[in-house]
């Protein structure tokens, strides 16, 4: 099984779930200090190899496939879990920062797919993408990141129509809030790091939690996966009520601490 993002948040979460469960797991993250420090901890309950990758980079996301071959002869679970957020409005935002987002969100969960499909066909293993609620419906100040989170949407959909009597299973799991580092390491319009979080991290779900689901949609094969009943809300209002669904998304990003915009 190999988890992207597996340093921190979700990732790490999932590592640890399944890791207990005897899942042979291949970590990636650009951080190999964390990773290194994370299976340390697990090295008691399953075999784990960790690797350096930067999945905007094609060439790591080539290595690491390539490495989780060669270590466990086969693929069955792809989680695409790396993401990177932030938290401007567009009109003040430097291009850099939406392509960031989109070489480490889309392109990094293309690459991982790319290389891992042949092997993934080969198991008709699982392919998963984790996106957000922002993939669903537009999230004001986030432009970057809800429009990479769309395109993996997209492409995961159509992945799945493309392989539908190939016995792959493609699964768009989207979290609402999480309790994780993802706003704290919010780019801003410049790309520096926003630092803190502008929401109160105690009422989110946890990434425990949100492992949890996402094992419980592997296990099923599901399709599409929406957490937490606001998220639900979110994308049912915005399919049948979207000029409704904008106003009050507004409201309610509006009303973060130090909000790039304002009703």
């Amino acid at each position: 099984m190999i988890i992207t993002g597996a340093s921190s948040g979700i990732g790490l979460a999932s590592a640890e779930l399944f890791a207990a469960c005897g899942a042979k797991l291949s970590l990636a993250a650009r951080s190999i200090d964390k990773l290194e420090d994370l299976a340390a901890g697990l090295s008691g309950q399953t075999e784990i190899l960790c690797t350096k990758t930067d999945v905007s980079v094609e060439a790591d996301c080539k290595a690491l496939i390539e490495k989780t071959v060669q270590r466990f002869g086969k693929i069955d679970i792809l989680v695409n879990n790396a993401g990177l957020s932030m938290r401007a409005m567009f009109k003040d935002l430097d291009l850099s920062v939406i392509k960031t987002l989109m070489d480490v969100n889309f392109w990094g969960t293309v690459f991982c797919t790319k290389y891992a499909l042949p092997y993934l066909l080969e198991t008709k293993g699982s392919v998963v993408g984790v996106i957000s609620i922002a993939g669903y419906a537009g999230l004001p100040g986030r432009t970057g990141y809800s429009s990479s989170k769309y395109a993996i949407r997209g492409f995961l959909d159509t992945l799945r129509i493309e392989h539908l009597y190939d016995g792959l299973h493609v699964l768009v799991f989207a979290p609402g809030f999480t309790a994780s580092n993802v706003r704290n390491a919010a780019l801003t319009a410049d790309g520096s790091a926003q630092g803190k979080t502008p929401r109160d991290e105690g009422k989110m779900m946890t990434a425990g939690k949100v492992a949890e689901y996402l094992a419980k949609g592997l296990i099923r094969r599901k399709s599409e996966m929406i957490l937490t009943p606001i998220g639900k809300l979110t994308v049912l209002m915005h399919n049948l009520w979207p000029a409704l669904t904008d106003r009050l998304e507004f409201s309610y990003m509006a009303k973060e601490p130090d909000s790039p915009f304002h009703k």
